[in-house]
């Protein structure tokens, strides 16, 4: 049993990039002791996201379903999947489930205009504000791609995805920010003079009050370290910025996993800002 929270809200079904059924990640989040789980898939929409290199590569994985060409497309994906979770909702009337996404942002006035609409169709319980890609010389690259090229042009998509993240914490769209040193997943953006970037990105975080997940899945990577790291967790601490612990599951038996490590070591860090459910939920629209 998790200890640290009563509710688990970063997770993933097969519908999208997971290996679980809704209906048995609500069982898995029930077991593991849980009052509320969130599902939240992917919603990522961008005009040539079907030409990145990692889109070959989720065609091959079975979850090409997780990207979109246009807002109606996602729309069409995320409407039945809602649906489902509250039909799930009357069959589960112990434990509560919200329907949520996990969302790249796009800085760009078009983009929020087509997801504040997608927004007002879908009505989502609350979005996880994320940065997987960023745009660079006209195309749409991910980490895997900034691991791909010289020093210096990656160096540039480094700032970009920095950058990326304050204008996340800018825009009020989000309940909560996801992994901010995604980067380090391929040993990008971990030297000593990230550092000041990566202070003036948690600044403008806590001046926008959005809260950040400590995200387990980082242990992954074997560094004994989540999403972000201790030096930028102690960053969080000073600001006194809001955080919850999320285990990213995508699959039923991740559920939970190493959310209580995860909770230690932030405080370990100095984190003590850990707001109840209710406040997650209420901070989109609401601290600007």
């Amino acid at each position: 049993m998790v200890l640290c929270q009563d509710f688990t809200l970063h997770t993933h079904t097969n519908e999208f990039d997971g290996k679980n059924t809704a209906a048995d990640m609500i069982a898995a989040a029930r077991d593991a002791g849980f009052k509320t789980i969130g599902i939240s898939n992917h919603f990522i929409v961008h005009p040539t996201i079907n030409r990145t290199k990692l889109y070959g590569a989720a065609v091959a994985g079975g979850y090409q379903s997780m990207y979109s060409t246009s807002f109606s497309e996602a729309m069409a994906k995320f409407q039945p999947h809602y649906e489902e979770l509250m039909k799930l909702q009357d069959k589960n009337p112990d434990i509560r489930i919200l329907r949520g996404m996990e969302v790249d942002f796009f800085p760009t006035s078009q983009w929020q205009d087509g997801f504040a609409h997608a927004c007002d169709v879908l009505r989502p319980d609350y979005l996880i504000g994320s940065a997987h890609f960023v745009e660079y010389g006209g195309t749409v690259c991910n980490v895997h791609d900034m691991a791909a090229v010289d020093a210096k042009t990656c160096d540039e998509m480094l700032k970009i995805y920095w950058q990326n993240f304050k204008n996340l914490a800018e825009s009020g769209l989000f309940n909560w920010l996801a992994h901010l040193d995604l980067p380090k997943k391929k040993k990008l953006g971990t030297g000593k003079q990230w550092d000041t970037t990566k202070a003036d990105v948690v600044a403008t975080i806590a001046r926008t009050k959005t809260p950040v997940e400590i995200n387990t899945s980082g242990y992954k990577l074997g560094t004994g370290q989540p999403y972000p790291d201790d030096k930028i967790m102690k960053m969080i601490a000073e600001h006194n910025v809001p955080v919850l612990i999320s285990d990213d599951a995508h699959h039923v038996n991740q559920i939970g996993m190493n959310m209580d490590w995860a909770y230690m070591q932030a405080q370990d860090c100095g984190i003590k800002n850990f707001p109840c459910l209710q406040k997650i939920l209420d901070f989109r629209g609401k601290r600007l």
